[in-house]
């Protein structure tokens, strides 16, 4: 199964884009926006992306 990586809403790009920043920044990884992803670890990369992903549920399971 091949997966893609892209945004389904073009439009919500630069939402994303500022939401994952925050949740670098919260998570103490600084200017992740102009740092080479591949210096970080696997670890600190996929906690960027699962802290989103936790918070997007949190906020759709909170308006049911």
């Amino acid at each position: 199964m091949a997966r893609s990586n892209r945004v389904l809403v073009p439009a919500a790009k630069a939402g994303l884009n500022r939401f994952k920043l925050e949740i670098a920044s919260e998570l103490g990884i600084s200017n992740y926006d102009s740092i080479d992803k591949g210096e970080l670890t696997s670890r600190q990369n996929g906690y960027v992306g699962g802290e989103m992903v936790k918070r997007m549920v949190q906020e759709y399971e909170s308006k049911l």
